[in-house]
Order: structure tokens, then C-alpha cells, then sequence
């Protein structure tokens, strides 16, 4: 409860107002995210049971290392750790860049964390969900460099975190996928994860991608635009560290200008229509039918795990 009303003053989000918002029909990514670490020396450390930040002052860049085990869930305490966390870091003018990657072994983020989404009230829901649009609106609009050091599988709102940052770098192994596989839970993803999507990888590769609920190894991932490197799963922080100097030595108010020009129309929509989305998702995820989907795939969840 401390947690959260923290995040109502330093990260906007409202806990208790019951924030109505925009479009139905995805608060559907049932799983985890995560991101990477950084060691340096210089620097200002500051660590959550679900997120652990590493600050380099010499350097300017900050890791941020998820690691909410199993899968680096995306749940209300996550996010608003993670909210709080980013803010932190945006206010900081010394701090220049971020690295998101994850502790856990053999995965970023699951994405969007399922038990938030069923048999709870509408309250929670619209809860939930406006810490899921805090998030990506602080990420994707964000002045630091991003790059998103994937050294995992990234499904669904893993995924989505992945594409709002500047920059992907994946581990190239066959056996990890990323993509938005919404459909296949039976849940629509919402306009603004369509756009981002469809930001990165272009309208049809982004509408088979959704209607199919697509999921690709990284080497499709790579051939479609979805990340932008592929480096052996070793190499995946050091290689976004010394990608990050070469972002860097752009000088960063035309950076930030050029950023702001390329995001602000997908950005402002969804700023526009909050209440009507957080409404439409309630909408959708309190149906008895999606409730239905949702308590079948969690039993399902819990027979493979047995």
C-alpha cells in the first residue's frame, strides 16, 4: 500500500481514482518482463525486491536489471517499481542513457502479469491498467537513450517494453522468442501496442504479427526489424553498453527533438484517450467470457508447472 502511494505522487499514477481510459481489450500479456545489469565504478546503487538500478555517473548510463523471479512479471508492484525507478533517472540530469535487461535465466519479460487481470474488481483493473500506460508512456517518450539488452524471451508486454526503447539488442538463440502473442489468450491488443508494433516493423508485418499472435526466434525477430542486433547471449550487455557510446556521442538536444518528432503523434493519441482505454479495457477483462480464457490458461500454467 506504501508502495503504491508512493507511485501516485512521483509517477502520476492514480491508485485508488478509478482512472477510466481508453480501448478494450489487452491487458492481456499474461506474463513477465525483464532487463540487464551494469557494473561500474563511480556509482549510485539502489535496489527493490523486483528491480535493482545501477547508476555509472562517469559514464552518464544506468542498467536496469529485472529481477522478479520467475519470469519478470508484469504486476502492479513491478510496474510501479519500475515507474518510480525511471523517474528517478529522467530527473537526474547526470543520467544520460538506460540499459533494461533481466537476472532471470532464459527470459526478459513474460509481459503483462495474468493474476492482475483475473477475478479481481473493476477498481483493480483500472488500476492496473493505468500503471500499464504510465509505463510506456514514461519508457517510449522518454530524454535518455534506451536500449533494450534482451537476453530472453520477450513475449506479449515483454515485448512492448522491448519496442519502446530506442535501440534492441537480442541474444541469438533459436530456442528464445519475442513477439505481441495477445490472440492466443483470447484478448485483443490495444491500439497503442498495435502502433507501437506497427512503429517498428511496419503495417502488414504487424498485422499478421496481431492477428496470428505470432511469436519469432531471433533470427526472424531481426529479419522483420523487431530488434536491431543479434549478439551470442554472452555478449548481450557488453554489446548494448558499447552501443549506448555511440548514441551518446549525438549531441542530446537534437536527439531529443528528433525523438520527439518520430513518437509524439503515437504518444499524444493514447495521452488523449487514457480514460477510454483504461474503460474499454475494464470492459473487456471483466466479460465473463475473457474471464473464462483467462482462468483456463492459468490452469494450464499450473499443469505444465506441476
Amino acid at each position: 500500500m506504501a508502495l503504491r502511494a508512493v507511485l501516485r505522487n512521483k509517477c502520476g499514477l492514480s491508485v485508488r481514482a478509478g482512472l477510466l481510459s481508453q480501448w478494450s481489450s489487452c491487458s492481456s500479456h499474461g506474463r513477465v518482463c525483464a532487463s540487464p545489469i551494469l557494473v561500474t565504478q563511480q556509482r549510485n546503487n539502489s535496489t527493490s525486491p523486483k528491480i535493482k538500478v545501477d547508476f555509472d555517473r562517469s559514464t552518464g548510463v544506468a542498467v536496469m536489471r529485472f529481477q522478479s523471479p520467475p519470469v519478470n512479471s508484469l504486476s502492479l508492484d513491478f510496474l510501479t517499481e519500475f515507474c518510480i525507478g525511471l523517474e528517478k533517472l529522467e530527473t537526474d540530469k547526470s543520467c544520460r542513457g538506460l540499459i533494461i535487461t533481466s537476472s532471470q535465466p532464459k527470459v526478459f519479460s513474460a509481459g503483462l502479469d495474468v493474476m492482475e487481470m483475473y477475478g479481481k474488481s473493476p477498481e483493480h483493473y483500472r488500476e492496473f491498467w493505468r500503471a500499464v500506460q504510465e509505463m510506456w508512456l514514461k519508457l517510449y517518450g522518454s530524454n535518455m537513450v534506451t536500449i533494450a539488452a534482451i537476453n530472453g524471451s520477450s513475449p506479449a508486454g515483454g515485448c512492448l517494453m522491448s519496442m519502446t526503447c530506442d535501440y534492441r539488442i537480442m541474444a541469438d538463440n533459436p530456442r528464445y522468442t519475442i513477439g505481441l502473442n495477445e490472440t492466443l489468450l483470447g484478448i485483443v491488443a490495444p491500439p497503442w501496442f498495435k502502433d507501437t508494433m506497427s512503429n517498428t516493423v511496419g503495417h502488414r508485418q504487424t498485422e499478421m504479427a496481431l492477428e496470428l499472435g505470432l511469436l519469432y526466434n531471433p533470427s526472424e525477430a531481426l529479419k522483420i526489424g523487431l530488434v536491431d542486433q543479434l549478439v551470442p547471449e554472452d555478449q548481450v550487455l557488453t554489446t548494448a553498453t558499447q552501443t549506448m557510446t555511440k548514441w551518446l556521442a549525438v549531441p542530446d538536444h537534437a536527439r531529443h527533438l528528433t525523438k520527439f518528432m518520430m513518437r509524439k503523434p503515437t504518444i499524444d493519441k493514447l495521452t488523449s484517450n487514457r480514460e477510454a482505454d483504461i474503460q474499454q479495457v475494464v470492459d473487456f477483462i471483466t466479460k465473463d467470457s475473457i474471464q473464462r480464457s483467462l482462468g483456463a490458461y492459468m490452469e494450464m500454467l499450473k499443469k505444465r508447472r506441476g
